[in-house]
């Protein structure tokens, strides 16, 4: 791999022209350096603040416009510097190399400022009037330098100088080419997230997958990439330079995956950055080293209680690579075998929250099949984009739309009375320590915890229901923390992604200093929960669970929640305990409720009245109606009387 000529701006780094900030202390030479670089000459005489100066587009080989703006540092312009930092692309920040205590500042001020403002982009640094320093001051550029690098990261590059454009030529390669999402300077290594994004182009090149790239694979990598053929000779050259430095680099086969990165590792050394950035964006990377909008479905147009689904296609390829990574064919993918996995994506995705501990594991630590499909299924329903994205990365090479699919919608599923739906998601209330988290627990074979933890924010767990039918449904739990009940229901679309609402109280007299039992907190919730299906038209079906039916119950409890459900038109009270391990079907009963979702829907006294009111202005419309058909018919009938009354006389 030679590589060759860097992508145009555009296609490298999206930025039709490169905006370069020049910022510092007053007399520092920023507006110097900015005419130096567009006249190529020394000016006599320069104004205080230069108006934005375009460079023309062929002046470096990128071909991409730069245009720089000066800055004061005058108080009285402060608004203006911070608005044009804030719009940089790559700041410059000049101190002058006869007066230190303007170096000092860079430290002391400019890159704290520079933070504190969050602006996130690449910084050169450069010591200007470089000639009016003189041999009596004597200062080393790297001992100078070295400690305010280490501080402060965003620095790509620190040059000293009397006036040079080439200046410019650095910042705008900073921000084409910029290095630190690629090397870690300071262990002198490629950063993970660019060692995952290589090594999925290297497997993408070797068609023949043998863990190596022929000499044909180099070559069509090398056209694709750089649009050149690499003659027999480069490559003889290319794998000596890897076998003399890395023997593993080169087998009998070819190019392995350790000499591909070391090749990427020393262009990079070498300053050569924009080889491998030209091959990241050839195969669809953007600056932060994930795959570009372009190469993802577009943003998915659908109503709120829409849910987006795994495809067949997408959930066999999904079953292939879980025993393909399932080296110990012990029908679960341990954690190692997970992270290989994922070894070409960015990260790993169930590393983090709600993933992370959402699913059932084998003794051992493991996902099942079952684990394994419910985590993508979990990933789709809330963030279907990211999900056809990790597709991509782990080898889904159909088209990323065939791998999603749109639900019906609710709305519609309620009136056909029935779903084709595979995922329901099932919204878990109830006042704190009433079982909702031992009811997600049970779901995914954790044990009964001894001792309570408050929930204080939404949890998820996920697993697949075999139903009696013989039929897999994935079925995903939401707890809701009873103190974020009302935020949740305070927005119009708060239930419109339900399936289905379990409402947990435990049956015992209560634990809090109000003395509100239990059931009358889940009741509340309850008829909350009606009352904003009714008001917007995302009704759900509804259950109630009495937790802990392995403690004592409070009988006037028990018939009080039993009266609720019966005033509400819903199943009773279903009773269940975890410790136990006594769960009543729950799982089954809850898709059941899902899978019809006209049933099971509560009624609140206003909604009730609203409808009682509804039936009587339709009968009233109906009985007028009929009035005005049978006066319509009386009055026909008369005029057919009269009319023969009168023919014969």
């Amino acid at each position: 791999m030679v590589g060759g000529g860097s992508t145009s701006g555009a296609a490298a780094g999206g930025n039709n022209v490169v905006r370069i900030v020049v910022a510092g202390d007053a007399k520092t030479g920023k507006s110097s350096l900015i005419v130096t670089a567009a006249a190529e000459n020394f000016p006599s005489n320069v104004p205080p603040v230069l108006p934005p100066t375009r460079l023309p587009e062929d002046l470096y080989p990128d071909r991409v416009p730069v245009t720089i703006i000066d800055t004061s540092s005058s108080p009285e312009n402060r608004g203006r510097l911070v608005e044009e930092l804030t719009r940089a692309d790559a700041v410059v920040l000049t101190y002058a190399c006869d007066r230190l205590e303007t170096l000092d500042r860079l430290s002391t001020y400019w890159l704290p400022e520079l933070r504190r403002l969050e602006v996130k982009v690449p910084v050169i640094v450069v010591g200007c009037m470089l000639d009016k320093r003189g041999d009596q001051q004597p200062v080393s550029l790297e001992v100078v330098m070295s400690p305010i690098m280490q501080q402060f990261r965003e620095i790509e590059t620190c040059i000293e100088c009397s006036a040079i454009p080439e200046v410019f030529y650095y910042a705008q390669k900073a921000v084409l080419h910029p290095t630190a999402p690629l090397f870690d300077q300071e262990q002198q290594v490629l950063k993970p997230r660019c060692v995952r994004a290589l090594k999925r182009i290297f497997i993408l090149c070797d068609h023949d997958r043998d863990g190596a790239l022929s000499d044909a694979e180099l070559n069509d990598f090398q056209v694709k990439c750089f649009n050149a053929p690499l003659q027999p000779s480069e490559i003889v050259g290319v794998k000596r330079v890897v076998q003399e430095k890395l023997r593993e680099g080169v087998d009998e086969r070819g190019l392995t995956l350790t000499g591909f990165l070391f090749l990427h590792a020393l262009f990079i050394e070498k300053g050569r950055l924009e080889t491998t950035w030209t091959v990241l964006r050839k195969f669809g990377y953007n600056n932060e080293i994930r795959l570009r909008d372009d190469q993802l479905p577009p943003p998915i147009k659908r109503y709120p209680d829409q849910s987006v689904e795994l495809t067949s296609e997408a959930l066999e390829f999904l079953k292939r690579i879980f025993f393909t990574y399932d080296v110990d064919c012990d029908g679960a993918l341990r954690s190692a075998e997970l992270e290989d996995l994922f070894s070409t994506a960015p990260e790993n995705p169930w590393n983090e929250a709600p993933y992370q501990d959402a699913t059932e594991k084998t003794a051992l630590g493991g996902l099942s099949l079952d684990g394994f499909l419910s985590l993508w299924a979990l990933m789709t329903l809330l963030d279907p984009i990211r999900s056809v994205e990790t597709l991509i990365y782990i080898g889904y090479g159909g088209d990323p739309s065939s791998a999603i699919r749109v639900t019906r919608r609710r709305r519609l599923d309620r009136k056909k009375q029935q779903t084709e739906r595979n995922v329901y998601q099932c919204f878990v209330f109830g006042p704190k320590e009433a079982g909702k988290s031992a009811l997600l627990n049970t779901f995914i074979g954790r044990p009964f915890p001894e001792e309570y933890f408050s929930t204080t924010r939404d949890r998820y767990a996920v697993n697949v229901v075999d139903q009696p039918t013989g039929v897999k449904k994935t079925l995903v739990l939401r707890e809701i923390p009873e103190d974020g009940v009302k935020e949740l229901l305070s927005k119009k679309d708060a239930l419109a992604a339900c399936d289905v609402a379990v409402f947990v109280h435990d049956r015992i007299v209560c634990h809090y200093s109000s003395r509100e039992p239990s059931w009358e907190k889940a009741t509340e919730m309850l008829v909350d929960v009606a009352s904003q299906g009714e008001a917007t038209g995302y009704e759900v079906p509804c259950l109630i669970v009495a937790a802990k039916d392995d403690l004592d119950p409070y009988l006037t409890e028990i018939q009080d929640s039993t009266r609720v459900s019966q005033d509400m038109g819903i199943e009773a009270p279903i009773p269940l305990s975890t410790k136990l391990g006594d769960f009543s079907n729950i799982f089954h009963r809850i898709v059941r409720a899902a899978e019809h979702p006209h049933l099971s829907i509560p009624e609140t006294t206003a909604g009730k009245s609203r409808k009682q009111y509804h039936r009587l202005i339709n009968r009233s419309l109906v009985f007028v109606s009929v009035g005005a058909a049978v006066a319509v018919v009386g009055l026909a009938a008369y005029r057919v009387y009269a009319a023969r009354k009168n023919a014969s006389s």
